[in-house]
């Protein structure tokens, strides 16, 4: 079990960057990393791969277009993922007070739905703070999937 499924929400292209750098990290270290940017319900019921979530978060708080129709369903028919590994980074302003990566706690609140396993803490990246957020998020993925591998 080396594949990976990333789930991309991005609305400027700051997340689809970070999750293109994420595969090819990964693809280096010998995992096969699939990058999903306009993901359906049948990319994760197809298998079983861990699930990456690389989202910014729109508006107040909310998924980014690209990801909602995704998170609509997931969110309406629950399809069971009992185990399955996921994790979650989020991209984000912190000047947006309380609903700053908001779209990362949604998406994570979904997956628990299912009943599937978080790997680590959600990253989130702020971006005030950092404005090239793939480096801030290859550590952490590079940790994540280490994570997700040694507690089959």
């Amino acid at each position: 079990m080396t594949d990976i499924r990333i789930l991309v929400g991005s609305v400027y292209g700051g997340a689809l960057m970070t999750a293109r750098a994420i595969k090819q990290a990964l693809a280096t270290d010998g995992y096969s990393v699939t990058v999903l940017e306009n993901p359906v319900l049948d990319d994760i019921t197809c298998d079983a791969a861990p699930l990456l979530v690389c989202t910014s978060t729109t508006g107040q708080g909310e998924v980014p277009g690209n990801l909602l129709p995704f998170y609509v369903a997931l969110r309406e028919q629950l399809p069971q993922q009992p185990g399955r590994p996921f994790g979650v980074i989020v991209l984000g302003d912190s000047s947006y007070g309380d609903t700053f990566c908001g779209a990362g706690q949604l998406m994570e609140e979904a997956f628990y739905e299912t009943a599937a396993r978080k790997v680590g803490e959600t990253l989130c990246i702020d971006a005030l703070e950092t404005l090239e957020p793939e480096n801030e998020a290859l550590p952490w993925a590079r940790e994540w999937i280490s994570d997700v591998f040694t507690r089959a």
